[in-house]
């Protein structure tokens, strides 16, 4: 491309660009667009007459020194534009002091800017072409996107609607131009094709600009709110840029000083001042103290509550419940004060009326241990004091814990720095200490009432889990507990067996068909027995459901009650039903229900077994002709568990009919008449023949 071509090239980039802004300006002519983005046309003037003049400086060859204040003005125009938005937004808010700091460098930035531009145009000889033509712009291309993203963040949702176009426009003109000068500050020269790309990048960026001024949001409450994230970021962006350019105008230097080896000595320089922005760019100490020097000369208050309030509920309630309570309990304790390792100490007790703190979990800091019984005095002090201990001045000053005697392992541990109580409900249920901070805050009373309230909140949530604990372990021995009294009742029944067969043996010992019936009786009761205990001891096992056939089920309950005076009586209307359940279990049930008929009736009266089908259920009757039950205790007791009229009951045994029939996906019904006897059914689901 020879001179002449791209001089016409870049008058028509930057022709346009004055075209574009002379629409807007224009437009904008009356218009206040969204509120906070008030006097869009001055600005848009200032852009017009800065891409004329240098669209007539790319055909005329004028002055660079003038282009370069020309280009000055532009960006007081635009930063000026951009500053007034946010003090309009500051002027409604309780902290108007924050940006002040801010408005302070701008206002630096903007008078050493145009003295040196005024300078360069009176005395040309000085040589200050390189800082107006290169360093200024790109500071002011810093000032404006730093600038810009403030002007986004403090915004409504609401408000943004009519904003962001507004934003990203200006955002990345000044992103370009970011690029721009910075590689000019490294090259000691303007990049041609990206000069001559300018005119036409800004055109294309007026729709935007028209855009947001079209939209138009009402809203009453405009208020500044700039977050600790925000400032942190916007300082990091601002500090990180002016390195930059400092270390760019360093290597211009030793380039120019360095001879015939400059480019070298250069390269390696800039690649070294890289190296170390990155270091302290990903050091949490440098972050650490950039937070705290931010914090303590732009913020009324310390912390963004609301973002530490979010991220520490997020690290006590994130992952597997119950997995790592006390790590992550630890961790978003020492994060709010950026220390490196914590210890816990909780509450255990260690027999009858006794309890013993003792460490349960650490993170980093191993070296730390020991334990505090419940009457030692410093447990006591925590508690009725609910401090927050600076081990520091405990060791400076002893009086503050008056007479309470300080552990020996805790004041020999150098690195421990503070102790926080953990209360529930004004008990202390244990303590969490805190390792010296890598970027010490100073404690003060912020620090205190928020560690306090985390403490607090950490102590609820640590409780919850040792109570989710512990309920967990009562629900395994209820297991057991339960088990074991059916097995218990069982064996109460097979006692009530052994019992009434060894009651009858006397009379009946010479008999071989009693001996037979005799020895049957005891095989079946130690059977059964020994399958109890291993239920007991073993794992606990799938339901083992199998097709079972209600004729033989029967069969084998009626010969268990051979032995008693009254013989119940069978009657099997239907042959081969079958049904899904466990033998053993399902001749427990059905021999309980015989079981508690016989018991009730008399001898001279009847018991009664019939088994008939409906449809696809098998229907199975226990009557009796015994003294029966009222409505109230078959509504209100019989199911119950533990409840039983019977002196030596348990009470367990209609309970677990029930349960079974249930699980069985049947049914039991009880029709009882005071006197009269009583009748249960009993409906279960037959297995049916699959139809082709």
């Amino acid at each position: 491309m020879t001179l002449d071509s791209s001089a016409s090239i870049a008058a028509l980039s930057y022709g346009l660009a004055a075209v574009a802004f002379a629409f807007l300006a224009l437009a904008s002519r009356g218009r206040d667009g969204p509120p906070g983005v008030p006097g869009l046309a001055v600005p848009a003037a200032a852009s017009f007459l800065w891409a004329s003049i240098l669209s007539l400086h790319a055909l005329l060859r004028i002055g660079q020194e003038f282009a370069a204040l020309v280009e000055l003005g532009r960006n007081l125009v635009w930063v000026w534009f951009l500053w007034r938005n946010l003090s309009a937004l500051r002027a409604k808010n309780e902290t108007a002091d924050t940006l002040a700091f801010l408005g302070r460098g701008l206002g630096g930035l903007a008078v050493l800017a145009v003295a040196s531009h005024l300078f360069s145009l009176a005395f040309p000889a000085t040589k200050l072409g390189y800082w107006v033509g290169a360093v200024y712009p790109a500071l002011f291309a810093i000032a404006g996107m730093v600038l810009v993203e403030q002007f986004y963040r403090n915004s409504s949702a609401q408000e943004r609607w009519g904003i962001k176009h507004l934003c990203l426009a200006l955002g990345s003109i000044f992103v370009f131009d970011f690029y721009l000068f910075s590689e000019a500050m490294l090259f000691t020269a303007i990049s041609q094709d990206g000069w001559i790309a300018r005119g036409a990048v800004n055109a294309l960026l007026v729709p935007l600009l028209w855009i947001s001024l079209r939209r138009r949001v009402v809203t009453t409450d405009v208020q500044l709110a700039i977050s600790h994230r925000m400032a942190f970021h916007s300082a990091a962006l601002m500090g990180s840029g002016l390195y930059l350019m400092l270390m760019a105008a360093a290597g211009y230097y030793i380039r120019f000083a360095g001879g015939e080896w400059g480019a070298v000595l250069q390269t390696v320089f800039l690649f070294g001042a890289m190296l170390v922005l990155l270091l302290a760019v990903f050091s949490s100490v440098m972050r650490a103290k950039l937070r705290v020097l931010l914090a303590k000369h732009f913020f009324r208050y310390r912390y963004d509550y609301r973002e530490e309030w979010l991220r520490f509920t997020s690290m006590l309630t994130e992952g597997e419940p119950g997995a790592q309570v006390y790590d992550r309990s630890l961790q978003a304790m020492a994060r709010l004060v950026d220390s490196p390792a914590a210890a816990l100490w909780l509450k255990q007790d260690a027999g009858p009326g006794l309890g013993v703190y003792r460490r349960v979990a650490h993170w980093n800091f191993a070296e730390l241990e020991g334990q505090l019984e419940e009457g030692h005095p410093f447990p006591a002090f925590l508690e009725s004091r609910q401090w927050v201990l600076d081990l520091k001045d405990c060791r400076e000053q002893p009086d503050l814990l008056e007479e309470t005697r300080f552990p020996n392992w805790l004041l020999a541990c150098d690195k421990a720095w503070l102790v926080i109580p953990l209360l529930w409900h004004d008990n202390l249920s244990g303590f969490v200490i805190l390792a010296k901070s890598i970027s010490p805050p100073g404690m003060d009373w912020e620090i205190n009432d928020l560690l306090k309230t985390a403490a607090r909140q950490a102590a609820a949530h640590l409780a919850q889990a040792q109570a989710a604990e512990a309920l967990t372990v009562a629900r395994q021995f209820e297991s057991f507990n339960r088990a074991a009294a059916f097995v218990v009742h069982d064996i109460k029944n097979l006692v009530a067996q052994l019992s009434l067969l060894l009651a009858n043996a006397e009379k009946h010992k010479h008999k071989p068909a009693f001996q037979e019936d005799m020895l049957a009786t005891i095989e079946s009761s130690v059977a059964r027995m020994n399958r109890m205990l291993h239920k007991l001891t073993d794992e606990p096992e799938e339901n083992d459901k199998s097709t079972v056939d209600l004729c033989t089920i029967l069969e084998e309950v009626m010969h268990s009650k051979r032995a008693y005076s009254l013989q119940p009586t069978l009657h099997i209307a239907v042959n081969g039903m079958r049904i899904k359940a466990e033998h053993d279990k399902l001749v427990r049930v059905i021999g309980h229900l015989v079981q508690n008929a016989i018991e009730a009736t008399p001898y001279t009266g009847k018991v009664g077994v019939t088994l008939d089908s409906d449809d696809d259920w098998a229907v199975l009757t226990v009557t009796d002709t015994g003294a029966g039950m009222d409505a109230s205790f078959i509504k209100e007791r019989l199911f119950r568990p533990f409840a039983s009229t019977k002196g030596t009951g348990m009470g367990i045994g209609a309970y677990e009919c029930k349960e079974y029939v249930q699980a069985l996906n049947g049914s039991i019904q009880v029709a009882s008449t005071p006197g009269r006897g009583t009748l249960f059914t009993v409906r279960l689901p037959l297995i049916t023949e699959s139809k082709p």
